[in-house]
């Protein structure tokens, strides 16, 4: 079984992901956990690929349940990174006050923790979720 996880989305204030998703750039992404990354020696460019299972808003409401495929790259400066297509930012309004509920099925061409069961150290309690502090996303 690959690896559960909750992430937090991370990256810069809406206004600069509105110009970063219309040049394709990087404008929001989040950290896989320590353990996959070196575990599997994840390099800047490998693709990372699962499930994701549900999206969050920053009062921990879940707003989507997409239980769509992904398949996205690390950043070019580091493997622990992984960036969120200019598509997915749209599609679901997202910016860094959002939580993401991911399956990490692959990462490279290998399976994560084939035939196992694994929660991520980097689980977000929704306590946690429940920020104080939020900004919309810009259309």
């Amino acid at each position: 079984m690959p690896e559960k996880c909750r992430v937090g989305v991370c990256g810069f204030d809406p206004m600069l992901v509105k110009g970063y998703v219309k040049t394709g750039e990087r404008g929001l992404w989040w950290h896989m956990s320590d353990e996959l990354f070196e575990e599997f020696g994840v390099k800047p460019g490998t693709p990372v690929s699962g499930k994701i299972l549900a999206i969050y808003d920053c009062e921990a409401k879940k707003v989507a349940s997409p239980n769509d495929a992904f398949n996205w790259k690390t950043s070019k400066e580091t493997g622990l990174v992984v960036l969120l297509p200019p598509e997915l930012i749209t599609k679901y309004k997202l910016t860094a006050f959002h939580f993401l509920e991911l399956l990490v099925e692959k990462i490279g061409d290998k399976e994560v923790y084939a035939g196992q069961e694994k929660m991520s150290m980097k689980w977000w309690p929704e306590a946690k979720m429940k920020l104080d502090y939020k900004v919309g996303y810009i259309e």
